[in-house]
């Protein structure tokens, strides 16, 4: 069984009534033996319905967090009570005392009946000042030009992407703020001079976190040149440098300079796409400033700057630390700097080019490496952190917060913004994972072959759990869904890749259970049938050659729902030959116990070294550990000529 057991306390689930304060809701709990209480319907913390709400409504966007002098923590999101941009869009303020569990009443950073306020982030300043940046349509402009098609006449009734970038602050800690607002200047560059109005109304927005270095502070900045088919035409990153903002006091004195130096900002690689945006900083322990930000291109975009912002590498599609390029759709991705000096990085893992998919959501863990021009990250591959069980929803525009030795992630999906505790053994993992050589051995219920025994054809098949169960509701009959998993891993070598060659199976003459098999592709696919549905997923084309020993981990997640493959220690991701490299299997799978004995198929031409199957999933990180664990010694031969 696979529980994360960890916090065990009442939070709102979608189908409760809403708590627009974020009070606890009362829950039904179970006990379970030798456990903490749980929650009847979420047993899996990924689950971003085990969140605890921050705000919710029509709208709610952007929570980012701080952790003010008096030890609470002050969240600034963008609301409203009309859809995203919608007039009446503006900023408020909440506190919490008790680490994201309960907030307060929101404050009003800016009215609704004003011009559009939006996108606020925040940033500390020694003192406790906490000052909030945000768009402000304060000219109130009630349409833009834009793109004929796709707006009638080419008017964009959408305001809340341009105006002046402004500032308030709070010097009690979020209780209230400043009465006026600052404008901060942006100096104008060629993005902003090429837009409809020649850089007189100016196009921006942002989500990236404040940052300090050397007694400056930066605030990222996205600038916007156009608006037209999917919003957002052109974009591209600069930085808001104050030398004194972390010792003035007076708001009119702040002095300000747009980064990098010259006309061009931070755009895509050569040959990339018009859209580079919602630029995400940290800086490396050498001082350099590492960015990462969204394209249309399939691949997030990085680049490094050693000047402290003035000029910048020229930008690349980001790499895991083995070379392989990393997936990214249009949608916020983010990287943060660890009090422990490591990184994490939020994702989506696919190759959309669209706003969709942003469901679940990965994590990579970063370490510093060194390269002859300086300190770089090297990213692990990834885990999935949080998912929603309705695939549409898109959560995205996440914070991190650590506090007392725990780690937070903000996120929301648009209408509810939430607050969730990660298990730290995920995160450790993934900052281990490039020396990680153990095999894992929690919910292991076979390994073969033992000491000297060679694998039989056939062996008994230990009873897996299931995935979905007869729940204990008013009816009595309603699906209690027990997030449960499994993972098959084998060590193998093919002499041949014919398709329909069985490596495991054991499935009933109707065609219950589960098997392992070669593909038309030449690849390998995992099949789960549980009498009446049917799901199937295979690994990447061209990872399986003839001849040569693979190791191969086939993960089923029965908290998303998601299978992965990992092949000889990687992740796949899809490559080039399909969008996504995890498939989703029917939620209404019920389990995949069929016959009571476990096959290879008498067609089989090759060896199986080691069978291992567990009573759960893997996390990305186990499955690279028990690859890098090595085979063992003495292959053992299977197949029809063993029968």
């Amino acid at each position: 069984m696979n529980r994360h057991v960890g916090w065990g306390l009442p939070h709102r689930d979608s189908r409760h009534p809403k708590n627009r304060w974020g009070k606890p809701h009362p829950t039904v709990i179970v006990m379970l033996s030798g456990l903490m209480a749980m929650p009847l319907w979420a047993e899996d913390f990924r689950n971003i319905r085990t969140g605890w709400e921050i705000l919710s409504g029509t709208y709610a966007d952007q929570p980012y967090v701080v952790k003010t002098e008096d030890g609470a923590w002050l969240c600034v999101l963008t609301t409203g009570a009309g859809r995203e941009g919608a007039q009446g869009q503006h900023v408020v303020s909440l506190r919490s005392k008790d680490q994201g569990r309960t907030w307060s009443r929101p404050v009003d950073v800016e009215s609704a009946d004003g011009p559009e306020a939006s996108y606020a982030v925040l940033l500390k300043v020694p003192g406790g000042r906490v000052y909030a940046f945000y768009n402000h349509n304060t000219d109130n402009l009630r349409q833009v030009k834009g793109d004929n098609p796709p707006y009638k006449d080419g008017w964009c009734a959408r305001v809340d992407t341009q105006g002046y970038f402004v500032f308030k602050y709070t010097d009690d800690h979020g209780r209230t703020w400043s009465p006026h607002r600052h404008v901060v200047p942006v100096r104008e560059m060629q993005i902003d001079r090429e837009n409809p109005y020649g850089g007189k109304v100016r196009f921006f927005w942002n989500v990236g976190r404040p940052f300090t270095h050397k007694g400056a502070a930066y605030v990222p900045l996205h600038k916007v040149g156009g608006f037209g088919r999917n919003f957002i035409t052109r974009s591209e990153g600069v930085l808001l440098k104050s030398t004194n903002i972390l010792r003035e006091s007076d708001p009119e004195k702040i002095a300000w300079e747009t980064l990098p130096d010259g006309e061009v900002g931070l755009r895509t690689p050569p040959g990339g796409g018009p859209i580079a945006e919602e630029q995400s900083f940290c800086v490396l322990s050498d001082g350099s400033f590492y960015c990462v930000y969204r394209t249309i291109d399939g691949h997030p975009a990085c680049s490094l700057s050693r000047d402290g912002g003035r000029t910048w590498s020229t930008p690349q599609y980001a790499r895991y630390a083995d070379g392989r390029l990393i997936k990214h759709s249009r949608a916020a991705n983010f990287v943060w700097k660890c009090g422990n000096g490591k990184y994490l990085y939020w994702f989506h893992n696919h190759g959309g080019r669209s706003y969709d998919d942003r469901n679940p959501v990965w994590l990579c863990g970063g370490v510093e490496v060194d390269l002859p021009q300086g300190k770089v990250i090297a990213w692990s591959q990834p885990e999935i952190v949080l998912y929603d069980d309705d695939t549409y929803i898109r959560m995205s525009y996440p914070d991190l917060i650590e506090d007392q030795g725990r780690f937070f992630l903000t996120e929301t999906q648009k209408d509810i913004a939430r607050v969730h505790p990660i298990d730290r053994a995920l995160l450790e993992g993934l900052w281990g994972q490039a020396d990680n050589r153990q095999v894992a051995t929690a919910g292991l219920i076979l390994d073969l072959p033992r000491q000297g025994d060679a694998i039989p054809a056939s062996v008994p098949m230990p009873p897996l759990s299931a995935f979905l169960t007869l729940g204990a509701g008013p009816a009595g009959h309603e699906t209690k869904d027990l997030r449960r998993g499994l993972a098959v891993e084998v060590w193998v070598t093919f002499e041949a890749l014919t398709p329909g060659q069985v490596l495991l199976d054991n499935r009933t003459a109707s065609g219950q259970g589960l098997c392992l098999q070669t593909t038309s592709r030449g690849t390998v696919e995992i099949i789960l049938n549980d009498g009446r549905s049917e799901s199937r997923w295979d690994c990447d084309p061209g990872l399986v050659q003839v001849g040569k020993p693979h190791h191969l981990v086939v993960n089923v997640d029965g908290g998303p729902k998601i299978i992965t493959f990992v092949v000889d220690g990687r992740l796949c991701d899809g490559v080039t030959a399909r969008q996504f490299g995890w498939g989703r299997f029917n939620p209404n799978l019920r389990e995949v116990n069929g016959d009571k004995m476990l096959r290879i198929g008498p067609d089989f031409r090759g060896r199986i070294h080691r069978l291992r199957l567990y009573n759960r999933y893997l996390r990305t990180s186990e499955a690279v550990g028990n690859y890098r664990a090595g085979p063992p010694g003495g292959a053992i031969a299977c197949g029809r000529a063993d029968l």
